[in-house]
């Protein structure tokens, strides 16, 4: 494949990614304005958030990440893009809560098609020893997507309302699936017997998730999207309720804006410890769980609600910094027949802790366990500590099987 098609190819895809992270995320920018019209609790927040979405999202993934082992990858990544974005406008629309819950499952049912599928051409499309910053570009658009989600939605909704915001986010989105269709090429498969399409995955997931490295990762880096999925959740509530500045919301946009960055910067490190030993990529997951505890820890029940955003905004920096390398890593434990699979296995892993456990979880813990002006700031950083711990532990132990398990070791 050309290097400058690559290239191209690697935008696109960016692109594509950011517009999937704005329809993600515009809910939970917009969590407040849409509880007080339908008159919801925190709980049902992360409901719609988080598990309406991430169920069917984690669900799908791996079939979908079979699919696009067998077929089309631009027609998945098209049609995924387009039907994403008719629903985002269509929940503008929305007339009950449950019209809300009904959008986002059809959400996460083509947005499954978008990453399998992606994952597979780029991991094809460049050599291994660049895929953890190839990686890491393309991850750096879910910062992006939720940066432009905050300041844009969130500018929307504070100039207009919540419907006008989900009809803007969404409307990208059709315009662009054309030519999404157009510039994809297909990347070349190898040819496959004719065998069961689910004997034949369910043997290639056995034989992924049986690697014991494979294990501890996506133990790992469940738990540290599990952090983050929870603080973007609530990032609003914590700083509308506790802190009483609805006005800093938008702001917090910026510091995501900025994980872009810090997302390629990981993904260039990972690449240069592999360098020295391989099963060192892990040094990032360990970094990102740990030095944003202190942060947090901070920013979280500070008397002054600015200081508390840029601790806060500084802590995502550092903790979401991850994305790139935990999606290339998988790509090592596995064939080129299996990229796919791969990917979905991956999202569906994450998608569950993340969206679909943490942030209800911090939601009952705000709604029934902690009480007073800081039971939001309470919760958060008990899912944060515990996330913590079990990524540090997942990753350690990862690093010492390492070589056992990768084809590259």
């Amino acid at each position: 494949m050309k290097s400058s098609y690559g290239k191209w190819l690697l935008a696109l895809l960016w692109v594509v990614y950011v517009l999937s992270f704005i329809d993600r995320q515009i809910v939970a920018v917009l969590g407040v304005p849409i509880r007080m019209e339908f008159d919801l609790t925190n709980v049902q927040i992360g409901l719609l958030y988080g598990t309406a979405f991430s169920l069917v999202y984690a669900f799908a993934g791996i079939p979908m990440g079979r699919l696009a082992d067998r077929w089309s990858h631009r027609w998945m990544i098209a049609i995924g893009l387009f039907t994403w974005s008719m629903v985002t406008v269509l929940s503008g629309f929305a007339t009950s809560f449950t019209a809300l819950i009904v959008f986002r499952m059809i959400l996460g049912v083509s947005q499954a098609m978008l990453s399998p599928a992606a994952y597979a051409v780029l991991a094809d499309s460049f050599p291994a020893e660049k895929r953890s910053f190839v990686f890491s570009v393309y991850a750096s658009a879910i910062f992006a997507g939720v940066g432009f989600s905050f300041l844009g939605g969130g500018a929307l909704a504070l100039h207009y309302d919540w419907r006008i915001a989900m009809i803007a986010v969404g409307i990208p989105g059709l315009i662009l699936a054309p030519f999404v269709w157009l510039f994809i090429r297909e990347t070349e498969k190898k040819e496959v017997k004719p065998s069961p399409f689910i004997s034949e995955t369910l043997a290639h997931i056995r034989f992924i998730l049986k690697k014991r490295t494979v294990q501890l990762h996506l133990m790992g880096f469940s738990a540290l999207a599990c952090l983050g999925y929870s603080v973007l959740a609530f990032i609003s509530t914590i700083l509308t309720d506790v802190f009483e500045r609805p006005d800093l919301v938008r702001h917090y946009g910026w510091f995501i804006f900025g994980v872009s960055g810090t997302v390629l910067i990981a993904g260039y490190v990972a690449d240069r410890l592999a360098k020295v030993a391989k099963p060192r990529r892990f040094y990032i997951g360990i970094f990102a769980a740990l030095v944003c505890l202190p942060l947090y820890a901070i920013g979280l029940f500070h008397s002054d609600a600015t200081t508390a955003l840029i601790l806060l905004g500084c802590a995502v920096l550092i903790s979401s910094c991850y994305n790139g390398v935990g999606a290339a890593l998988i790509q090592h434990f596995v064939t080129t027949d299996m990229r796919a699979l791969a990917g979905g296995i991956y999202l569906f892993t994450i998608s569950i802790a993340g969206f679909g456990l943490g942030p209800p979880l911090t939601g009952w813990l705000m709604d029934t366990v902690y009480s007073g002006k800081y039971a939001p700031s309470m919760a958060l950083m008990s899912v944060i500590l515990g996330c913590s711990i079990v990524s540090t532990l997942s990753f350690y132990y990862a690093m010492k099987t390492y070589k056992n398990d990768a084809f590259d070791s």
